[in-house]
């Protein structure tokens, strides 16, 4: 089965999935738009690239404990595509959200690991760390690039 994604409660959770859905954008014009923008992101000053491919940008740094992957979180974030549609924002909604760093997409755990209690990034997750070649549901198309703005509220467990 495809893995998928499930917005549930403002909060992006990775799941198998049955049947095929129709995904926005196409494949090729959303690899091209994504590996056009890694490139030129990757060049700005302030943006920062790991060995995996994730780009982040420090927003706000703070020096406190760290998560592990195994710990569930509280954060605010704003998760976008590169076209600017917003898919959730719990700043606006002031709702944070509570969840398992092993209950997300790759790209996004791997950064929140890099955070500190009470810093801010950005992350620029390639589809090889999120929703790949499948996309999610029509929300998030097949190869898209996908933006979170998040801030790191408190490790919970």
């Amino acid at each position: 089965m495809p893995i998928q994604c499930i917005f549930a409660d403002n909060l992006i959770y990775m799941g198998r999935g049955k049947g095929k859905k129709q995904n926005s954008g196409s494949v090729g014009q959303n690899r091209k738009k994504t590996e056009e923008f890694l490139l030129q992101n990757k060049n700005k000053p302030g943006i920062f690239e790991t060995a995996s491919g994730l780009q982040y940008e420090i927003v706000k740094e703070n020096n406190g404990p760290k998560p592990q992957t195994f710990n569930k979180v509280k954060v605010h974030q704003r998760a976008m595509l590169l076209g600017g549609k917003i898919l959730d924002d719990t700043y606006k909604d002031a709702t944070p959200l509570e969840f398992k760093l092993d209950e997300t997409i790759e790209g996004y755990t791997e950064g929140l690991l890099m955070m500190s209690v009470g810093s801010r990034y950005r992350f620029f997750i390639p589809p090889v760390l999120g929703w790949g070649k499948k996309g999610s549901g029509g929300r998030i198309g097949p190869y898209a690039l996908t933006i979170f703005d998040v801030a790191l509220l408190e490790i919970l467990e």
